[in-house]
């Protein structure tokens, strides 16, 4: 490395660097989160993270497959489905806690490279436009009911109105999802108790119910397809994570507060999930049973809250509480469908451009996709695209999970602690790429009967099995060198603190002048200075990053 006098260090000529910095300094995006950054206690991020789940697509999920399938069916494929989100999501949520990165930066190192994790990127992309879809169309059909507006025009409201929640980041989102996560805990909770206890007879009549065919008797290949719909929300850890970053230091006094929190909000959102599954397949199944032409509706959690609503509340009251309870809840997750989705596009972007447009640009590409495919009534497909998706979701969560627990821990290829910034990591890392696009491709071609019709339910199990046995597999077979492009990245200051958080120590970026943490910092080829992570990705000649050393 050739180093240079500290005054013939070149001040940037365009406004780009400074734009990418004031960017993504409001939260960190893209970026490592500092501890500077980090003032919320354990339980104000995990109450944040929980709020992002309180969508109403399980309740359309848990109907839908419960029509499909029978009630028992649907529930095995509701319990393997939570089995599986929580194993997989167990060390993501703990490596993006402790370390304070995304899963984004989390899958670089974790088998995928810095290429590499592109192509995941655009699979988290798709899942939060596909979900912001569903929720926006939940929410267009809750003021179509409520305020008469057509559908056309409400997809249009629920899209538009979430730009400017999304703007300001996560001190808004977090403030937001705090204060209305009580009342939307009120309404939900609400209907589901007064059927129980003023309709004992429902409880007997959801677990009889056989699905709208009648013949829902208990079936592996049924649990299968019932579970590759729920398995098709496999990637929402990667937005419990956006959250789950801002974690404070665990330390010796926080240490129990620190793990319930991380367990609850970020595995654990899968409970939550699976319980909103069963109540709204439990709702459609009293709808079906006691409202006239209720199957029409049955799948659609507005009309299930306002039908119980009915039952003990005046008309007018049972609409408005309806209609709050799906702008709520909607709401509340297409903000973080809409900022992750951002986050999502806009690194895949600078990392292959070396450009920084912006994330607002991002935000507004995922609401017009996410508006397209609600104009086109993706409900009526609903199934088919939640059920394809699941198949790529699973190959990319399973192979960074497989990855961190068997090459990290146990066998010991993978470096520990997750790499993340250009030039200490391979372009491709065909451990994870590899194993991805096999998972991926042979469980889609299973799912759409390419392997016969016999194992066409099974696909979610290849893509998971495949998933989890490769990366070890191919780690081994590569003696894991394609993890890291250097072993050292020429700053001579430790990067974790005597608890093994990662350190807060201060140096200056000589690209853009701001200060960052150890973690951000790579040192500089042709100065004698180290440089942040973001200015060596929009480092278009390359002239800042190290040289290989492996």
């Amino acid at each position: 490395m050739t180093a240079e006098p500290a005054l013939d260090v070149p001040t940037p000529t365009s406004s780009e660097p400074s734009t990418a910095t004031r960017e993504t300094l409001e939260d960190y995006t893209l970026r490592f989160a500092p501890r500077s950054y980090r003032k919320w206690s354990t339980g104000v991020v995990a109450v944040s993270a929980l709020g992002g789940i309180a969508y109403l697509a399980d309740f359309a999920i848990g109907a839908n497959i419960g029509i499909s399938y029978g009630t028992t069916n649907a529930l095995w494929g509701i319990a393997i489905f939570a089995v599986v989100i929580f194993a997989t999501g167990l060390p993501l949520a703990y490596y993006a806690a402790r370390y304070n990165v995304d899963l984004d930066l989390i899958t670089r190192g974790s088998g995928f490279g810095y290429y590499g994790s592109v192509v995941t990127n655009v699979i988290f992309a798709s899942f939060t436009f596909i979900f912001f879809a569903l929720e926006g169309s939940i929410m267009a059909q809750g003021l179509k009911l409520g305020l008469h507006i057509p559908l056309a025009l409400g997809y249009a409201v629920s899209t538009m109105v979430i730009f400017p929640l999304v703007i300001y980041g996560m001190r808004v989102l977090s403030t937001l999802q705090v204060w209305t996560t009580p009342l939307w805990l009120l309404l939900m909770v609400l209907p589901f108790v007064y059927l129980v206890v003023s309709h004992p007879d429902s409880v007997s009549s959801f677990f009889d119910y056989q699905g709208e065919d009648g013949k829902g008797a208990t079936d592996v290949g049924s649990m299968l397809l019932a579970a590759g719909v729920c398995l098709s929300l496999i990637a929402q850890i990667a937005e419990q994570i956006d959250y789950l970053r801002f974690m404070p230091p665990k330390t010796p006094e926080n240490s129990r507060r620190w793990w319930t929190a991380m367990l609850l909000a970020g595995p654990g959102w899968v409970i939550f999930g699976a319980i909103k599954q069963v109540i709204g397949l439990f709702l459609a199944v009293y709808i079906i049973a006691s409202v006239t032409d209720g199957a029409s509706v049955a799948n659609e959690p507005v009309h299930q809250f306002l039908e119980i609503y009915r039952g003990f509340l005046p008309g007018w009251l049972a609409m408005t509480l309806a209609v709050v309870l799906v702008v709520i809840s909607q709401v509340k997750i297409n903000v973080t469908n809409a900022y992750s989705g951002s986050l999502a596009w806009t690194n895949s972007y600078t990392r292959l451009t070396r450009h920084y447009p912006g994330r607002l640009v991002f935000l507004g590409l995922n609401l017009v996709i996410a508006l397209v495919l609600m104009e086109a009534n993706m409900f009526d497909f609903l199934n088919t695209i939640l059920g394809f998706y699941a198949n790529c979701g699973m190959a990319w969560i399973v192979v960074v999970a497989s990855d961190i627990v068997f090459n990290k821990y146990l066998l010991k290829l993978s470096p520990k602690q997750p790499e993340f910034r250009r030039g200490m990591l391979y372009a491709v890392n065909p451990v994870g790429f590899i194993s991805m696009a096999v998972a991926a491709g042979v469980s889609i071609l299973v799912f759409f009967g390419g392997l016969g019709s016999g194992i066409k339910p099974y696909s979610p199990l290849v893509a998971i099995v495949l998933a989890l046995v490769l990366p070890p597999l191919l780690a081994i077979a590569t003696k894991g060198k394609y993890y890291l492009r250097r072993t050292g990245d020429g700053i001579d200051l430790p990067m974790y603190d005597e608890y093994g958080n990662p350190s807060g120590e201060v140096l200056t970026c000589h690209v853009c002048r701001q200060d960052y943490e150890r973690p951000d910092m790579v040192a500089c080829e042709t100065h004698d200075a180290e440089v942040c992570s973001l200015c060596l990705s929009t480092d278009k000649v390359a002239d800042h990053v190290l040289p290989a050393n492996t």
